[in-house]
């Protein structure tokens, strides 16, 4: 069982899920056509195709079709996925198990991993309920998650009690680790901004460091409608129509101020001085130099790959320090610097407050700060009370 990407008569990429001598899997590929129908990101679907495929190997390896899960069935399911060996290299950040399997040694899944392989699970049975290819019950079942309800620092429904929405949880998940945001340091910050060699690279890692904007809002920028000098703004527009496929993650679009002036300065620089000009490409960042893809539009993949290898020279990079980490730091310095939540959550773009809470919690260097401040308040009071008594 593996997945496979086709291009149809619409020039439309399509995943399939194909089984032993090509056989295309009908429903998983009906599912994953119909999350495409919906406009889900070309991301999701790939990893929903990859989720799928996992479930359709332990399906194959017990002999079962999908019409045969039940509940019973899931949790076998979720013991399969804790104890399946990973082999592909990835981001790790922190101490895994080894495991093995009669192909090999590898180490475990990550809980985050795992619970999304559930809930893309859970979504194809909820279509094979809609389209009536699954008489039953989702056998991922959700149960009402009382103890969220009385947590008066998650997001709760507008009208309370008397809503009709009840926090729920699935009963099959794996309890994951909730990690603080990663911000760079500000020696690496120095460290990366001085060994910047072009206008653009400079351009494009301030309008995250800056802005917060996210790698594919970066990319997806066009001149002259979403760069507003005057008002010292960018605009943040959801498109996708990108040629490299980069897309905005938000589909809402949002005005992101710039009065920090090194940000739009950078900007103007590399468009007035580095920038392709014999191109009719709206694009902001473009590539540049001589070669056969000059003036094309920057992918995402390019711009991984500039900022790891200035990281990998500098000797600064980590499993955490990649493009996305600037955003972390620009949000973790709003917040500490008095920022209010609700509004880093419209600048950021987030949805849910969920996302921007992230941000909110107590920082190492915070807990620091505040012990040091309260063990040299106890140790004047200390030396107060010896000269009193003495």
């Amino acid at each position: 069982m593996h997945t496979a990407r086709s291009i149809d008569q619409d020039d439309v990429t399509r995943w399939v899920l194909v089984a032993e001598g090509d056989a295309v899997e009908v429903m998983p590929s009906r599912f994953l056509r119909h999350l495409q129908n919906r406009a889900m990101s070309p991301n999701t679907v790939k990893a929903y195709a990859s989720d799928l495929c996992l479930f359709y190997r332990f399906l194959a390896d017990r002999g079962m079709s999908y019409i045969e899960v039940g509940p019973a069935v899931m949790a076998d399911f979720l013991d399969y996925l804790v104890h399946l060996p990973v082999r592909a290299p990835g981001k790790v950040q922190g101490l895994v198990l080894a495991t093995h399997d009669e192909r090999g040694p590898g180490h475990r899944r990550a809980a985050s991993s795992v619970n999304r392989t559930f809930a893309a699970v859970s979504s194809f049975f909820e279509f094979a309920i809609t389209v009536e290819e699954f008489r039953d019950e989702n056998p991922v079942r959700m149960v009402a998650d009382h103890a969220r309800a009385r947590v008066p620092d998650r997001h709760q429904p507008f009208m309370g009690r008397a809503s009709r929405q009840r926090p729920v949880r699935r009963a099959l998940k794996v309890k994951a680790a909730r990690t603080l945001p990663r911000p760079m340091a500000a020696s690496d910050l120095d460290a990366l901004f001085n060994a910047l060699r072009t206008k653009r690279d400079r351009a494009m890692f301030l309008l995250m460091l800056d802005g917060g904007l996210r790698p594919g809002e970066v990319l997806g920028l066009q001149i002259p409608d979403d760069i507003e000098y005057g008002r010292r703004r960018v605009r943040v527009r959801h498109r996708g129509d990108h040629p490299k496929g980069v897309r905005q993650k938000s589909r809402s679009e949002r005005v992101v101020d710039l009065h920090d002036p090194r940000t739009l300065a950078a900007i103007n620089d590399y468009v007035m001085n580095e920038r392709p000009r014999d191109t009719g490409s709206p694009y902001l960042f473009l590539i540049g130099g001589k070669g056969r893809r000059r003036a094309e539009p920057l992918s995402y993949q390019a711009l991984w790959r500039i900022f790891a290898r200035h990281c990998d020279r500098l000797a600064i990079r980590t499993a955490w320090t990649t493009p996305h980490a600037l955003r972390h730091t620009h949000a973790t310095d709003m917040w500490e610097s008095g920022m209010r939540e609700l509004t880093l959550q419209k600048r950021l773009g987030h949805a849910s407050p969920e996302s921007t809470r992230l941000y909110t919690l107590v920082s190492d260097e915070q807990v620091l700060a505040d012990y040091t401040k309260a063990t040299r308040a106890v140790s004047r009071q200390g030396r107060e009370g010896d000269d009193g008594t003495a």
